[in-house]
């Protein structure tokens, strides 16, 4: 077997519930492999269950980077795990390991390989503004603002989805610049600064992905998951959260995927089923969203199909192909 020119770095990426923690593990076992998590919401202490977050005897035996660093009170950005996750990859690669990074925050991985558009800061009171309007009259209503000035960023956020909405709104009536504009000023950046940058990287970086072949298997997966989580005690999770007096919904923690739909249901917005209902089509959309964004990811990621009973066998021998 040929040994790779430079130590490699995996990407381990798929959609939600689509099994990536257990062929993770699988490597771990295998391989001399340290975990890097590649998640927006695993890195806050406390939500574990709607989380889906390893347990902690699993955690023990299978140490997580980036898994419970934050208080569900603070900020994380793409930013800030690019900083970090570059810190950890270097480390570990100098103590002759291999780097697997693992989740299914897209724009994480980005931001780690891409570098990030040196956008405007958040401006506290055009947020205001735009969450006022959102609850006037709707997140749709902010969606149709955006679409007057930027109707690509439009057509990939969803009419819903209001992190994503407040900050591209928020970029242009900051800075009078589309965020479609910012990011094709950053690939210009990064076209150019590619030449220079080839062939003097200290890794090379492998992508591998993993789901479904057929979609309504995924969401069968997430509608039962999600209904695990209920039994297993989600909704007392967000009650002690809520219980806090510290957090609200302008928080990322807070607008995680089924937190923000329990929270809604605590405030008296949403019944229990209305509750459940809503959080399985919002986890829904993310696995869509995540599809999108492998879809025009990099032509050179190999696919595996969670149904294959020997995927952790495959996936196994292709990282050791490339990897040692």
């Amino acid at each position: 077997m040929a040994h790779p020119a430079s130590p490699a770095v995996i990407c381990l990426m798929g959609p939600t519930a689509a099994g990536k923690t257990d062929l993770a593990l699988h490597l771990a076992d295998h391989l001399p492999c340290e975990l890097i998590s590649v998640d927006s919401a695993l890195v806050y202490r406390g939500m574990d269950i709607g989380t889906a977050k390893p347990d902690a005897e699993t955690l023990r035996r299978y140490p997580h980077h980036l898994v419970d660093i934050l208080d569900p009170a603070e900020a994380y950005s793409a930013a800030r795990f690019r900083v970090d996750a570059r810190r950890l990859i270097d480390d570990i690669l100098q103590r002759g390991r291999i780097p697997l990074l693992v989740g299914g925050t897209m724009l994480y991985y980005k931001a780690l390989l891409d570098g990030l558009a040196q956008m405007p800061p958040a401006d506290p009171a055009v947020r205001a503004r735009i969450e006022a309007l959102a609850r006037e009259q709707g997140w749709p209503a902010v969606h149709a603002e955006l679409a007057k000035v930027d109707p690509v960023a439009a057509g990939r956020i969803h009419p819903t989805d209001p992190q994503r909405l407040q900050r591209a709104w928020e970029v242009f009536l900051v800075s009078g610049v589309t965020l479609t504009e910012w990011h094709r000023r950053q690939a210009l950046e990064n076209a150019e600064s590619s030449a220079t940058a080839a062939g003097n990287l200290a890794y090379t970086t492998h992508y591998v992905a993993v789901a479904p072949r057929e979609r309504h298997v995924l969401h069968e997966r997430i509608a039962l998951r999600f209904s695990q989580m209920i039994e297993q005690g989600f909704i007392a999770e967000v009650e002690a959260l809520y219980a806090r007096g510290d957090l609200d919904v302008s928080m990322p923690s807070v607008r995680a995927v089924g937190y923000r739909q329990a929270w809604d249901h605590l405030e008296g917005k949403l019944s229990r089923d209305e509750m459940i209902e809503r959080g399985v089509i919002a986890t829904r959309q993310l696995a869509k969203r995540q599809f999108t964004w492998l879809r025009g990811w990099r032509e050179e990621i190999a696919w595996f199909d969670s149904l294959d009973p020997k995927r952790a066998d495959r996936l196994l021998k292709h990282i050791e192909s490339i990897a040692i």
